[in-house]
This record gives C-alpha cells, sequence and structure tokens, in this order.
C-alpha cells in the first residue's frame, strides 16, 4: 500500500477519474499541487484569470459530455471561480473545482489569503468540502466527481488546505461510493409514463418542449424517435438547441423571449405540452397566467424540485430523460394529426425569422447565415451573451447535441472566449467558433494569451456594433432611447489579436463577408475578425418583459409602429 503526500493523492485520484486535462491558475497554496503536476500525464491549461479557468472547464464539460476541472489558489483565485461556478450551477454542468486554503491550524484567524470560499459558494455548488485530513482526500474527490457528474449534473468544489496537501497517508482508492442522503431517481414511474403515453396518444395539438436535460442525458437520438413516432413538433428552450436537429419538418426551433413566432404560436394553441429536462424559466414562459392556456404538461425532469415549480405539472415523472424516453416510445401511435401540422406549416410560411438586408452595411444576421452555410457538422458554437448569442442561437440550424455551448440561465458576459478554450481542449478535431458581442469580449479578452500560446485555432468572431446592444436595445424600445452607460469607446481589436500573435481580419463591407469567413475557417490557427455591424440594429422577435408569449414584437410591427408615431407627432 503506498504512501504518498496529499498534493500525491491529489494527482493519482484524477487519474483514477480519467481526467486528462486540468484548466488552472497556481499560487502559493497550490504549489505542492502543482509541484506533482509537473511530472503527471495530465494536461495543464494555464489560462490567465481564474474565472477563465471555470468557464474554461464548463465550456470543456459542455462539449465533451465529460467533466470538467479546475484549479486556484486561495483567498482571490478562490473567489475568482465564484462567476464561473454560478454560470455552471445554473446550467447543469458538471465541473469539479479545487482551491489552495490556508492551514488548518490557521483557519478562523483571518490569516493571508484565507477565505471562507464553502461558505461563498455553498448557493451555487452542488455540494461542496473542506478536506482537513489528508486521509479523506482520495475518499472526498471520488465522491466530488460521483455528484458532480450524476442525478442533475452540476459544480462541485473542494478546498485544500496546504498542510494537508503536505501530509503524508497511504493512498486507497475507494471503488463505489456511498451516500445514503444522495440518491437520484433515474427509472421513472411506470404507471406515470403509461399516464403520459396515453395523453400523448389522444392528444390533438401537442407539442415536445426539449431542454438542456435531453442533452445531459444523451437521450436526442430517443428525442428525435419519439417526435418522427408521434408526428409531434419540436421546440427547444436555449440550452435545448441541438438536441432535435433543427432541419426537420418538426423542428420549430427555440421558444421564448427571442424565439420563433411560430414555436410560441404553438405552444399556446397546444392542448398537451411534453416538457423534457426543461425548467419552465421566466424567459421561456413569459407572463406566466397566459402561458400555453389549453395544454396539459407532462413534465419528464431528474430533478424533482422542478416540477411544478413554475408551471403546473399533470403528469410529472421524475427520471432520467432518456431511461424514460426508452420506456415511453413503445407505448406512442403514430398519429397524423395533419390539421396540427398544417397550422403549424401556415405559421412558419407567414411568421418566419427576418431582417432586412443591407449592402452598405453587414447585417448581423446575414453573417451568421453565411458562417451557418459554410459550417459542417463538424463545429462547435460557443457564444458570449447578449444579441449575439440570440442571433447565433435564430440563425444556425442545430443538428447535432454538444454543438451550441452558451450560459443560458446566469447570462454570463464574458463566458465564451474561455468557454471556447475548453470546448476546443476538449474537441481539438472540430471547428470551434466564438461568435461575441464587443462588450462581452472585453470582459475575458485576456484569454487570448492562452489561445496564442496553446496554438487553440479557435475562430472569434466580434460583432462590434461600440455598444452594449442588448442593454441598448432595451432603452430604445422601453425607456425612450435614453442610452445611458451603454456606448463603448473601443480598443483596435486587430490591432489588439495582433498582439497576442492571432491573425486579425477587420471585416466592414457585406461584400467581404464569405471571403473573410472562407479564409479564416481555412486558416489552421486561431483567427480573431472584428465585424463592424450597425448599432441600432435589434434582435426580432421578441417579447416584452412580462408579457404573454403571443404578444411579441417583430421588426414589421416594430417599423409600423414607428411610423404611426411619426404620423402622430
Amino acid at each position: 500500500m503506498p504512501i504518498h503526500s496529499g498534493a500525491r493523492i491529489f494527482v493519482e485520484s484524477l487519474l483514477r477519474e480519467k481526467v486528462e486535462v486540468v484548466f488552472g491558475y497556481p499560487g502559493g497554496k497550490v504549489i505542492p499541487l502543482y509541484d506533482e503536476l509537473y511530472d503527471a500525464p495530465i494536461r495543464h491549461i494555464l489560462v490567465r484569470h481564474e474565472q477563465g479557468a471555470a468557464h474554461a472547464a464548463d465550456g470543456y464539460a459542455r462539449s465533451t459530455g465529460k467533466v470538467g476541472v479546475c484549479i486556484a489558489t486561495s483567498g482571490p483565485g478562490a473567489t475568482n471561480l465564484v462567476t464561473g461556478l454560478a454560470t455552471a450551477y445554473m446550467d447543469s454542468v458538471p465541473v469539479v473545482a479545487f482551491t489552495g486554503q490556508a492551514p488548518t491550524s490557521l483557519i478562523g484567524t483571518d490569516s493571508f489569503q484565507e477565505i471562507d470560499i464553502r461558505g461563498i459558494t455553498l448557493p451555487i455548488t452542488k455540494h461542496n468540502y473542506m478536506v482537513t485530513n489528508v486521509k479523506d482526500l482520495a475518499k472526498t474527490i471520488k465522491e466530488a466527481f460521483y455528484i458532480a457528474r450524476t442525478g442533475r449534473p452540476g459544480p462541485v468544489l473542494v478546498d485544500l488546505p496546504v498542510d494537508v496537501l503536505k501530509s503524508h497517508a497511504d493512498f486507497i482508492y475507494p471503488k463505489n461510493v456511498n451516500l445514503p442522503g444522495y440518491q437520484p431517481t433515474y427509472e421513472g414511474n411506470y404507471m406515470q409514463i403509461k399516464m403520459a403515453a396515453e395523453a400523448i396518444n389522444t392528444s390533438q395539438r401537442p407539442v415536445i418542449f426539449a431542454g438542456g436535460g435531453v442533452i445531459n442525458s444523451n437521450a436526442s437520438e430517443q428525442l428525435t424517435n419519439m417526435a418522427i413516432r408521434g408526428r409531434i413538433p419540436v421546440v427547444t428552450s436555449l440550452m435545448g438547441l441541438g438536441s432535435f436537429p433543427e432541419d426537420h419538418e418538426l423542428s420549430l426551433k427555440m421558444l421564448g423571449m427571442h424565439g420563433t413566432m411560430y414555436a410560441n404560436y404553438a405552444i399556446s394553441e397546444a392542448d398537451l405540452i411534453i416538457g423534457v429536462g426543461v425548467r419552465f424559466d421566466d424567459r421561456v414562459t413569459g407572463k406566466l397566467e397566459t402561458f400555453a392556456p389549453h395544454a396539459k404538461v407532462i413534465h419528464i425532469d431528474i430533478d424533482p424540485a422542478e416540477i411544478n415549480k413554475n408551471v403546473k405539472v399533470h403528469i410529472p415523472i421524475v427520471g432520467n430523460v432518456k431511461n424514460v424516453l426508452d420506456k415511453l416510445i413503445p407505448l406512442i401511435k403514430t398519429v397524423e394529426r395533419e390539421e396540427w401540422l398544417e397550422q403549424i406549416k401556415e405559421w412558419k410560411k407567414q411568421y418566419p425569422l427576418n431582417y432586412e438586408f443591407d449592402d452598405n452595411s453587414i447585417k448581423p444576421q446575414y453573417l451568421i447565415e453565411k458562417l451557418d452555410e459554410l459550417c459542417d457538422e463538424n463545429t462547435v458554437i460557443v457564444t458570449e451573451v447578449g444579441q449575439n448569442q440570440m442571433w447565433a442561437a435564430q440563425y444556425i440550424h442545430f443538428s447535432k447535441p454538444r454543438s451550441f455551448i452558451t450560459s443560458g440561465g446566469l447570462g454570463t458576459m464574458g463566458y465564451g472566449l474561455p468557454a471556447s478554450v475548453g470546448a476546443q481542449v476538449g474537441n481539438p478535431h472540430k471547428t470551434v467558433i466564438n461568435i461575441s458581442g464587443d462588450g462581452s469580449f472585453q470582459m475575458n479578452l485576456q484569454e487570448l494569451a492562452t489561445i496564442s500560446s496553446n496554438k487553440l485555432p479557435v475562430k472569434i468572431i466580434i460583432l462590434n456594433n461600440g455598444t452594449l446592444g442588448m442593454v441598448r436595445q432595451w432603452q430604445k424600445l422601453f425607456f425612450d432611447e435614453r442610452y445611458s452607460a451603454t456606448i463603448l469607446d473601443n480598443p483596435d481589436f486587430v490591432k489588439l489579436g495582433e498582439a497576442y500573435g492571432i491573425k486579425s481580419l477587420r471585416i466592414e463591407q457585406t461584400n467581404d463577408v464569405e471571403i473573410a469567413l472562407k479564409e479564416a475557417l481555412n486558416y489552421n490557427g486561431p483567427v480573431l475578425m472584428d465585424v463592424i455591424i450597425p448599432q441600432d440594429e435589434n434582435v426580432f422577435p421578441m417579447v416584452p418583459e412580462g408579457a404573454s408569449i403571443k404578444e411579441m414584437m417583430d421588426l414589421k410591427k416594430t417599423k409600423r409602429e414607428k411610423e404611426k408615431q411619426g404620423e402622430v407627432a
């Protein structure tokens, strides 16, 4: 039985968990750990800020389905992980974060770089630990990975006092985990599944609402089979994009505040909603009192806390989405539902996504449409948050799970660039594209150094409108065009990219869009593209906050209202 230091036990435990890469930033309290990593067969990606480590681990996890791992030192290193952990928590992403800590003898004395990171992260982690005895270290790491990846996935933090890393103990890695208080339900109640099947088979206007739980449980194939077998249209949440192929006739794309009008109309007129791995959050439901007024609701989710939390559920099924659908699909009959599908076709024809093309300025929708045409299925799209995120969600046709990586629940600006680092490290043979706004990009632009030094061929598209676009859009539509603190004085992004040794392009003319995109996609290395877009281009359709999802503002309606206001004036 080998006797190892705590730092060595840490490395050996990661190897038992088949960890191939970690994202981190060293500091005083984790030097013993980094000393062991020096000779370990684990790739370490040195980020330039600890928040970047958390987001990179998150992007790695979302794009691969594996647990992402990040490391930070004590004090400010640990607190810099907080936004990344909250992002992962809100979107159910399996991440294990390791933080250094002051020696156990000094905890509680306000010693140098001592912080109660467990207390700070309690509301934004699935679980967290402080290891005070080196004999408990291997067991704790085993539990941390188990909790992060099982049930409803989420981040787990393990705090490591430096004296524990220096202490020695026998290394025994547990084969199993015994947590009596944590027993996720994987198999749905069969009687409930039969009730769901009966409701589906007798429904005239059903809609499947698919979310991130479908992707987390690797159930996209089952979802597709269910929709095709039952002839049931599918809408998705932002987190569910890629769970159902959007080029399929049954796809209605994304639901909600910036979803398609036909998705929102379908949900509003449905007599049955089959919610699969979703939260029914406010950006989807709009005004709750008016959400799906004619529909019964089936809700399939592994987390019982989500059932009946926001929307009244008539047939709840708690269980792993994949397992539940495997039992549900054989009970579903093929029903043509010609009248319902014909109505949906009519909505699609009448209310398509649209924008006004302009030869003299680059419309972001046009650029993203061109990008979609040029990319194959071997592409991972990573976005920041704001208008860039919504345009990507609307105008790219996602056909595979884990092809769209974005911060949904927390809406974290600055997420995309470091997350694209993790996605590219985890998928070295795929094309990873970071679609960014000029505001979000500047929140974590230091990770250009990580991309450059690791020769990661990430393609970065900055939609540069010189403003905080989504905030400005709200100011324009709802605050009398009072543009308070939303105009940006940007640096020269091309020079910035070049300073980091990254090939950089500026695109200012519509005719140059396709040429520049092809040049970037064909280049064997990272590329930064500074794309100048109109400042006043907005995301439509849009459901105003607090309105019903049927009350959508679209481009044509907004223009008509503006013309009427001009006539009155």
